[in-house]
């Protein structure tokens, strides 16, 4: 299945006009690919400069965006090296957008997963606690966008939608922040498990589930409906990468 024109998806690259913005895509996606390893010197500003073709000002704001995404420290004298991938933020849409180009599918999905199942048990469970009337609204109301989606396409955002109002149940500013973050990957996660012929009438039953548990106001029960909804996307997206299904 191939991604709507609306949404190229973080496989396709995005439109980059100015070469500010080329520059600090072609050097993150270097350092995240591992082609700069952490501890090395990007190449000297003037080699830089002439390969891209620009002015000193311009590769030294490039090199400010890669630094306040974690990517680099500058350094006086020693030009800018990469740092330790624990400094990385990972959760920068760039960073992701890199991460999601440069790591082999099956590797990101996994490392995706293991995310969720940490996360959004916990998150449903203290949803169901404190969640507020409104709150649950919006996730029933995501829910019922899901129920109305009658393609794979037209379901994508409202599932996006119902996960990261969960999170902003939690009336946490932090874990709200997480999920708003993590909706850029759960993207690429729904739309490879979309790839699956019977995927609506598979993701309504697991999702009603956990409304089913938000709306009794049972925390455990949220726990478990999420952590079955998880086991058996990990199911639906092994089943694609195993197939001869094209990846989106």
């Amino acid at each position: 299945m191939k991604a709507s024109h609306r949404d190229p998806g973080y496989r396709q690259p995005p439109d980059r006009k100015s070469m500010h913005s080329q520059i600090v895509r072609d050097l993150g996606l270097r350092i995240v690919s591992g082609e700069y390893k952490p501890g090395e010197r990007l190449p000297l500003e003037a080699s830089l400069c002439a390969a891209y073709d620009v002015s000193r000002p311009v590769l030294r704001e490039a090199t400010r965006v890669l630094v306040a995404k974690g990517l680099v420290v500058s350094k006086q004298r020693a030009g800018a090296i990469v740092c330790a991938r624990s400094h990385w933020h990972l959760l920068d849409p760039d960073v992701l957008y890199w991460m999601i180009q440069t790591k082999p599918q099956p590797e990101f999905v996994e490392t995706l997963l293991t995310v969720r199942r940490i996360f959004e048990p916990a998150a449903a469970a203290l949803a169901a606690k404190v969640a507020s009337p409104d709150s649950l609204k919006a996730i029933a109301e995501a829910y019922q966008g899901m129920e109305r989606a009658t393609t794979p396409e037209e379901l994508l955002e409202p599932d996006l939608a119902f996960h990261r109002h969960i999170a902003e149940a939690t009336n946490n500013d932090l874990l709200a922040y997480i999920g708003n973050m993590l909706s850029l990957a759960l993207r690429e996660s729904i739309k490879l498990s979309s790839q699956l012929p019977d995927t609506h009438a598979l993701s309504l039953p697991r999702h009603k589930a956990i409304l089913t548990a938000l709306l009794n106001r049972d925390p455990l029960g949220a726990r478990q409906a999420t952590l079955v909804q998880l086991e058996e996307t990990r199911e639906d997206i092994s089943r694609i990468l195993d197939s001869d299904l094209d990846p989106v």
